[in-house]
């Protein structure tokens, strides 16, 4: 094990963009610790998986202790898991509600604090959070009140902990996505989708994945929310 190797924390990393997060980290000779509630174990010695609810601040705690017990450091932390449901403001349940603060609001909490711990002690560390174009330019037909209750949060304790950590050598980014061609959008869906954006097409997993990889080591950038979202952002269209 080298002592100079970097490693990462993915969250939400069995699937989309999380597994291609785990992969890009990987081919930057990164050492990923990726968790999900799902995630298997890996063949990779360089990869350690750590199954569990994000949102509970004991998987948060297991998976830095984990993480230091087999890299010995933590020096990048990709926020990705999170909920995103549409639907009428007044239509959304308890159970809702419930589901995206513990996802989106205390999964980012929790593994951010324990992590931000340990980059604060070594002096360097990047901490970037996935949330969504749509707090910033909501659009019609796509109610979504949750996701800019709880993703818009994100946005703003970017700017927050940006600055906090600004004199510490920690940086703090977020990518707000457009909608992503996932497995989550059935393929009928996609020329409907496609028309949300300005670009008029979908993103693809690896617009974010470079957004991600940008900001990682945009060694000048904090405090950024970068919109990569066909140009939804820009205005209305």
């Amino acid at each position: 094990m080298s002592a100079d190797q970097k490693t990462v924390i993915i969250t939400g990393a069995s699937q989309g963009i999380g597994a291609s997060l785990v992969l890009a980290y990987r081919n930057q000779n990164y050492r990923v610790i990726a968790n999900s509630r799902s995630i298997k174990p890996s063949a990779d010695a360089d990869i350690l998986a750590v199954p569990g609810d994000i949102s509970e601040p004991a998987t948060a705690e297991r998976i830095v202790r984990e993480g230091l017990a087999r890299f010995g450091r933590i020096d990048s932390l990709v926020n990705n898991a999170g909920i995103f449901l549409a639907k009428p403001f007044i239509d959304f349940t308890q159970e809702d509600y419930d589901a995206n603060m513990s996802v989106n609001v205390a999964g980012f909490f929790h593994i951010t604090q324990r992590a931000a711990a340990e980059m604060l002690k070594q002096g360097s560390g990047h901490i970037a959070s996935i949330t969504t174009s749509i707090v910033d330019q909501p659009i019609a037909g796509v109610p979504a009140a949750l996701a800019s209750l709880t993703k818009g949060a994100l946005n703003a304790v970017t700017k927050s902990l940006a600055i906090e950590f600004a004199k510490s050598g920690v940086r703090v980014n977020a990518v707000a996505p457009g909608i992503i061609k996932t497995p989550m959008h059935p393929v009928e869906t996609h020329t409907a989708l496609s028309a949300l954006h300005p670009l008029g097409r979908m993103g693809e997993i690896r617009d974010i994945v470079e957004a991600v990889l940008f900001l990682e080591n945009a060694s000048f950038v904090t405090g950024e929310i970068l919109h990569v979202d066909g140009g939804q952002n820009a205005g209305r269209w």
